[in-house]
């Protein structure tokens, strides 16, 4: 396995600026895909001008958005100014919604900040009469952060809101069912749960146990990405709330995992990102997947052309790394 992974690109602004300049997308600009299906956008996602660049008069069936909502985002805003920005996205996404569509919301709890912003944007998400509150998911990681003085943190929080009556399929885990039991009379024959069922599995409820989190040793990494979600999650909620061609949108492209999703179950993906390295991290990604059928970079990066291990700006990176961490211990 390679080990040449990009440091957490939030806590390194230098190098985004290094990694610009290998970049397609300048603030503005679209991506088309060669295979005229999807497009990436750099643009803001608050701003419905750079909104229309990309969608034009097009209508989706099913918005997945994962905005920023960990310590960077309140360095910049105050919880009351963040919850104002969301409802700017949230417009701009209702507008370009359907009739009847589902949107998915990736919105934290902080529990040492007294849950922020989760249900501030709930609060908010109630001004927005289009929008039903459907479902609150969780998705429940292997692995947590640890304290011997608290509940160990392993959640990550999913909202699900339908706009008029949107498709649904429901979905199964790879969970076998064993719990036998609520006997019901069908046919004039009582039988029992597993063998009334339509599947030998559990179906998908709104706490996810089977789908694993993202880290260094999973093929999926997309290492500098620090809040990529599961390939498995948006697997789950493309072929849930949208058909073969529908198309789908997401304002944070991010690691490009909604897109990666939609290109598998032959979706078309319009995604925006205001950072031109996430950006071109997404285009590179589907790429990737084109044409080696990988998933991510595992423990290497997405610009390993540029920054692997002999080159001068890796070792430059991994040193200064290796140092922060070492005075982190520290303390």
């Amino acid at each position: 396995m390679k080990n040449n992974p990009l440091p957490r690109l939030d806590k390194y602004p230098e190098l985004k600026k290094e990694l610009l300049p290998y970049c397609r997308l300048k603030r503005g600009e679209i991506w088309k895909d060669p295979f005229g299906k999807h497009k990436v956008g750099c643009f803001d996602a608050t701003d419905d001008r750079d909104i229309k660049k990309i969608l034009g008069t097009n209508k989706a069936r099913l918005a997945i958005h994962d905005p920023p909502y960990n310590q960077v985002a309140f360095k910049e805003k105050e919880l009351s100014e963040y919850i104002k920005w969301c409802k700017k996205w949230i417009e701009i996404t209702n507008h370009y919604l359907s009739e009847n569509a589902s949107l998915y919301i990736w919105l934290g709890a902080d529990q040492k900040r007294g849950f922020q912003p989760l249900p501030d944007f709930m609060i908010m998400m109630r001004s927005i009469k289009d929008f039903k509150a459907k479902s609150f998911i969780t998705l429940r990681n292997q692995r947590g952060y640890g304290t011997q003085k608290n509940w160990m943190a392993v959640r990550q929080e999913l909202l699900y809101y339908t706009k008029g009556n949107p498709y649904f399929c429901v979905q199964y885990t790879d969970i076998p069912k064993i719990l036998k039991g609520y006997y019901k009379k069908v046919g004039g024959k009582v039988t029992e749960n597993i063998k009334r069922g339509k599947s030998k599995n559990i179906r998908s409820g709104n706490v996810w146990v089977d789908i694993q989190q993202v880290f260094y040793r999973r093929e999926e990494n997309v290492s500098g990405c620090y809040t990529q979600k599961p390939i498995r999650a948006l697997d789950r909620i493309v072929v849930a709330s949208s058909k073969k061609g529908d198309l789908v949108i997401d304002f944070f492209a991010h690691s490009g995992t909604t897109l990666l999703a939609c290109e598998h179950f032959k979706r078309t993906c319009y995604t925006i990102d205001i950072d031109p390295v996430f950006c071109e991290i997404a285009i590179r990604r589907l790429e990737l997947f084109r044409n080696k059928r990988l998933l991510g970079w595992q423990n290497s990066n997405p610009f390993e052309d540029i920054f692997g291990p002999d080159n001068k700006l890796f070792k430059e990176y991994t040193t200064r790394q290796r140092t922060d961490y070492s005075q982190l211990s520290l303390f």
